[in-house]
């Protein structure tokens, strides 16, 4: 789907995971592949951030530097080495990029040259905050049904602010297909990826409580 993209473009160090990093999440990560210990280590000598980029090799194949692919900006937060040169840290999602080209260079992981992807502007903000509101109440009634103090938690964690992407926030606490959460970090209408999470939960409700991982076949 077509998006704002900004005018700043930048080369940028890419990790493919079978796994999809939202904007405003965090996820641990093992490093243990030889190159991208080096590509870790680079990080932190620079600024302490790579893009993730959304790869499952067993449903795609080898990784290719397609145009076009939409990723999120990690930047390393907590960081801790390990003797034998794994590694842990934790991988803060800041903002979603798209890849432009890519970049050849003498190191052994991947480098693409990437610009940001931005949201195109809501038609009207006090209609999406209440839309954000009763995603937040869908998702606290389907944790209602699985973990009652989760539900507390959620309602807890989640203040709705206007410049806050409130439906990544909610989608990472749903287990459900990468695949899915990648075309929900490609969408660029806030609005419409809420319809995509209150479609999916409402099927969680219909099902007990369950979130079906493969998005259940939610669509638009």
């Amino acid at each position: 789907m077509p998006g704002g993209v900004g005018q700043v473009m930048r080369r940028l160090p890419l990790f493919p995971l079978p796994v999809v990093l939202l904007p405003g999440t965090a996820m641990p990560l093992h490093i243990f592949e030889p190159r991208y210990r080096q590509m870790v280590a680079r990080c932190l000598e620079f600024d302490r951030r790579f893009g993730l980029v959304y790869h499952d090799p067993d449903r795609l194949g080898p990784f290719e530097m397609e145009p076009g692919r939409v990723g999120t900006v990690a930047e390393i937060g907590e960081f801790r080495a390990l003797p034998d040169g794994r590694s842990l840290l934790i991988a803060r999602g800041e903002v979603r990029f798209r890849l432009e080209d890519g970049i050849e260079s003498d190191t052994p992981y991947f480098e693409g040259l990437v610009e940001e992807v931005e949201d195109e502007p809501p038609r009207d903000v006090e209609e999406l905050m209440d839309r954000r509101q009763r995603s937040v109440d869908l998702l606290s009634a389907v944790l209602d049904r699985l973990d009652a103090e989760a539900a507390v938690e959620v309602r807890e964690a989640l203040r709705i602010d206007p410049a806050q992407e409130t439906s990544f926030q909610l989608a990472a606490r749903v287990r459900v297909d990468p695949a899915w959460l990648q075309t929900l970090l490609e969408t660029t209408d806030e609005a419409r990826r809420l319809d995509r999470l209150d479609l999916l939960l409402s099927q969680a409700l219909a099902g007990g409580g369950e979130v079906p991982e493969d998005g259940g076949g939610a669509e638009e």
